[in-house]
């Protein structure tokens, strides 16, 4: 029986892979959810609540960095699933499943999140944050017009980055309960020594990173002012010589 062959009648690929895919992705998709909408504003708290910040909380900022945020990163994600099993439970009902391996992986990416963020606020110029406090703005208008629209390419840049954390992270879900991809590489690749399912679902999760990645990279460049006035003054300069030798 050939690979071709083998990929048809394989129950592991006609049955269980489909069922697989859509769980990977309704991880990926729930917890990438969950992540932006609590770690974008963690990660603004973080940036603005430093030394210098637009808010400075010394204290308060180094409880939220040293103590929630650095030792969540910490934790590895397998222990750090584990341990939550019982508030996977209490959230959802549940203890397995793909559902319940959101709380964790929301939880476990939130931070890593939050970092990226504030690490990409710290690239945009102060001489523009200065600006815009001369002219009366206040901190949350900074925040929306200037903080956000400025980072904004390290934002997508950072959420694309999570994402493709998450489909590993999702893998590693489904050994421990969660379904997805992960189980069926573990069931039929592992336990069964069934190389073909062990091939197919890495060439599917190779296929889904690079699918991401490719989605984050457009969108980054579509955002990114700084490139767009690039190739604007490239066309100007492009443009000069003929009005020269017009003249």
């Amino acid at each position: 029986m050939n690979f071709i062959e083998e990929l048809s009648t394989n129950p592991g690929i006609t049955r269980a892979l489909p069922t697989a895919v859509v769980e990977t992705l309704q991880m990926v998709s729930i917890s990438g959810i969950f992540t932006l909408a609590i770690g974008l504003p963690l990660g603004i708290f973080l940036y603005t609540s430093a030394s210098g910040g637009l808010r400075p909380m010394p204290v308060t900022n180094r409880i939220v960095s040293d103590i929630v945020v650095n030792i969540t990163r910490s934790i590895p994600f397998a222990i750090l699933m584990v341990a939550l099993i019982p508030l996977a439970r209490v959230i959802t009902g549940s203890s397995i499943g793909p559902i319940a391996a959101c709380v964790a992986l929301t939880i476990g990416t939130v931070p890593f999140f939050a970092r990226l963020v504030e690490t990409a606020l710290r690239d945009v110029s102060s001489g523009k944050i200065d600006a815009a406090m001369v002219m009366g703005s206040t901190r949350m208008q900074i925040v929306r017009k200037v903080l956000v629209p400025e980072a904004l390419p390290g934002l997508v840049a950072a959420l694309t980055t999570t994402m493709v954390t998450l489909v590993g992270y999702s893998a590693m879900a489904g050994i421990t309960g969660g379904g997805g991809l992960g189980r069926l590489a573990y069931n039929y690749g592992f336990q069964r020594f069934d190389t073909t399912v062990m091939i197919v679902t890495i060439v599917i999760m190779v296929i889904l990173v690079q699918a991401i990645q490719w989605i984050g990279d457009a969108a980054a460049r579509r955002v990114d002012h700084r490139s767009a006035a690039t190739a604007g003054s490239k066309k100007a300069r492009r443009h000069e010589p003929a009005t020269t030798i017009g003249v």
